[in-house]
């Protein structure tokens, strides 16, 4: 029988399932279920509404689409695929594999189309979020009457487990309060979960909670396409609110044996029951077969979506020529420009006097703003103790979206993760501020930012048990090891406000990666710069470490490597031993990271670990986990294998052993020993 127009839909889904069963069973692993049961609702959404061009997949006014739900991979591989993107049919049969574009759950540029790096669940939902905001934002600052080059919107596609999740509960409670009307997320509620039905761990509304969190929501049938057609429609014209479909789905739709189990969830159909499956879909082709007529359905709905493009970049055009200071505006945005020579213009905003190294960096981070326009961000409902709010700027809020400063709430796993949004968006530095303490709440977004080479710049304050009287709750002691064993995070301890001005130009100028600058709550003393070796400037900074003073009268005997406020009391160690008749050099190591991409032979030069002629110490008032690695096997690491207490910090730095006179007696005590 041929094939009409009104069997093209149909053949459509079935092709995205089919793909995706397929291309599980050759992996012999991966999660087809919720492709299947998504797949109806996705066709409505990709064909008719969602707007990009797979030949420019960087279009800035393209929508979002972001699958939160990351172990249903293959469905947004199948959409790539089918929808024109540059992702042939043999990535699909690589599935899962090693050197393969197509992971297990999405990776942010693993694909073109592949907008955010999910799995993770509920991830997702805090990155449409900040990329809905961020479009928000810049559609504030570049559109002109006439010329909305920044209209588009972002879809989520979301699972139970990502509304089981703490951070979808922060996300969405701050999208509805921030009113954006330009995130729709789809609910795919299948009731199944990996152990069995949800019945058995959730059985909240999940629609009623998104309602009182000031979401639009509607409910549907998942596989009626006329639903979601009327459900996204719907959703568009809602401006104010963001929008919630719970779509009432059934996992592995079409196969006879393991629709609606938990079976089909994260595992195979197996080879007897996907072949029964495309008996019951009538579905009579190979694996990883698309019907030419499939094909050419869907390249229609591209066409059209080309015609959209080019008449945007009409658009464009026009602004650029109407409007020259939006156009540059927007150029800077899109290429989230930092000026030439930020380190000095940095440095020479850099205080030279005592004073918390936040103190230090709240000034640094005021010229930041005047330079980065793209630069965007807030704190966890700390700002007044990170000294992170924009000055002459508003807060974001419902409907105003000019300002810099964003009111995130106690909430810091959704500002790292809206933080990420952000930065997958492409036209912002963001910035996240909280206590070091607290950096373990957003650990998993940060994790994310590493693992996708996001530039994203976490300010965390407080950063020892010296922040005092908040006691050992307040008080870091393994979270800068933690983070230091994160690949792709740098982690940068300044010491003085020289050293925080270039730990930000550092994150400013970092464009593949995270960037953590730890800040101290109490004061630390002016360093005088006079005697070291070389001027202190960019080039030395960035090596990570680098010698602060030298042991007078010729080699060291002893060298004493410190981070952050132990620099100063390192300092003042090495005038006591020195007193003693104990050469000791002074290395302020702000970054490890840094120090460690540096070659051996500075590396030797510096810290000579396992040099019998020399001795090596570490004073960090934290966890000494990893600084052996540093220092040598032989070195003394002074830190902390405990909690804090609750005192005045200078009280805590003398009974834990951190001012000078301590470090002094139990290094000469270490050296007479050894």
């Amino acid at each position: 029988m041929a094939t009409t127009t009104a069997d093209l839909p149909r053949l459509a889904v079935n092709a995205i399932k089919m793909l995706s069963v397929d291309a599980v069973e050759k992996a012999r692993s991966g999660h087809p279920g919720l492709p299947m049961g998504a797949a109806d609702y996705c066709y409505v959404l990709w064909s008719r509404y969602l707007r990009f061009n797979p030949a420019d997949p960087a279009w800035p006014d393209r929508d979002r689409f972001v699958l939160s739900a990351g172990h249903g991979s293959m469905l947004l591989y199948s959409l790539l695929h089918l929808f024109g993107f540059d992702v042939p049919l043999d990535e699909l049969k690589s599935f899962r594999q090693w050197g393969s574009r197509t992971p297990g759950h999405p990776e942010a540029g693993c694909l073109p189309g592949v907008e955010v790096t999910t799995g993770p669940l509920g991830q997702g939902i805090g990155n449409a979020v900040g990329m809905a905001l961020g479009a928000r934002l810049l559609a504030e600052r570049v559109n002109a009457p006439g010329h909305e080059l920044i209209s588009h919107r972002v879809y989520a596609v979301c699972s139970d487990g990502d509304m089981m999740e703490g951070i979808s509960h922060e996300s969405a409670s701050l999208a509805g309060h921030l009113g954006l009307g330009n995130l729709t997320a789809f609910y795919d509620d299948n009731r199944i979960s990996i152990d069995g039905s949800t019945e058995i761990t959730f059985t909240e509304d999940v629609g009623r909670r998104f309602e009182a969190y000031g979401w639009h929501v509607q409910r549907i049938d998942g596989h009626d396409h006329g639903a979601a057609a009327a459900a996204i429609e719907a959703a568009a014209a809602e401006p104010a609110r963001p929008s919630l479909i719970v779509a009432r789905t059934h996992i592995a739709h079409g196969s006879p044996g393991k629709q609606d189990t938990s079976g089909a969830h994260g595992a195979p159909l197996g080879p007897e029951e996907a072949e029964a499956t495309r008996r019951a879909l009538g579905w009579p082709h190979p694996p990883f077969h698309v019907p030419d007529e499939v094909r050419r359905h869907l390249a229609g709905f591209v066409a059209a979506k080309k015609r959209d493009y080019e008449s945007w970049r009409a658009m464009a055009a026009r602004l650029r020529e109407a409007e020259p200071a939006r156009a540059r505006l927007l150029d800077q945005h899109l290429s989230r420009a930092v000026p030439d020579g930020i380190a000095q213009e940095l440095l020479s905003a850099a205080p030279r006097d005592s004073g918390a190294t936040r103190a230090h960096g709240g000034k640094v981070f005021q010229r930041v703003a005047e330079l980065v326009p793209s630069f965007v961000g807030g704190a966890a409902d700390l700002v007044e103790s990170t000294k992170t709010h924009v000055k002459g700027s508003p807060y974001v809020q419902a409907g105003r979206y000019a300002g810099r400063n964003i009111a995130f709430g106690v909430r810091e796993h959704a500002m790292g993760s809206i933080g990420n949004g952000l930065a997958y968006y492409g036209a912002f530095i963001p910035y996240g501020s909280t206590f070091l303490i607290f950096s373990d709440y957003m650990r998993p977004a940060i994790r994310l930012a590493a693992l996708s080479e996001l530039q994203v710049i976490y300010a965390f304050t407080h950063d020892s048990v010296l922040l005092g009287e908040d006691g050992p709750t307040h008080q870091p002691v393994e979270q800068l090891a933690s983070l230091r064993a994160m690949p792709n995070l740098h982690v940068v301890r300044p010491a003085d406000g020289p050293e925080t001005a270039l730990a930000w130009a550092h994150a400013l100028t970092r464009r593949r990666g995270p960037t953590a600058i730890a800040l101290t709550r109490q004061d630390t003393p002016a360093l005088d710069r006079a005697a070291s070796p070389e001027p202190f400037g960019p080039e030395i900074f960035l090596r990570g470490g680098y010698t602060l003073l030298e042991a007078s009268g010729g080699a060291p005997k002893l060298v004493l490597v410190a981070t952050g406020s132990e620099v100063g009391s390192a300092v003042e160690a090495r005038r006591l031993l020195e007193q003693q008749g104990t050469p000791t050099r002074v290395v302020s190591m702000p970054c490890v990271e840094l120090y460690k991409e540096q070659p051996a032979s500075y590396r030797r030069a510096l810290v000579p670990a396992g040099d019998a002629r020399v001795r090596v110490a570490v004073v960090e008032a934290a966890s000494p986990l990893g600084w052996h690695e540093v220092a040598g096997d032989d070195a003394l690491v002074i830190g902390l294998e405990r909690f804090g207490a609750s005192a005045p910090w200078k009280v805590l730095a003398d009974h834990l052993g951190f001012t000078g006179p301590r470090l002094a007696a139990r290094l000469q005590e270490w050296m007479r020993a050894s």
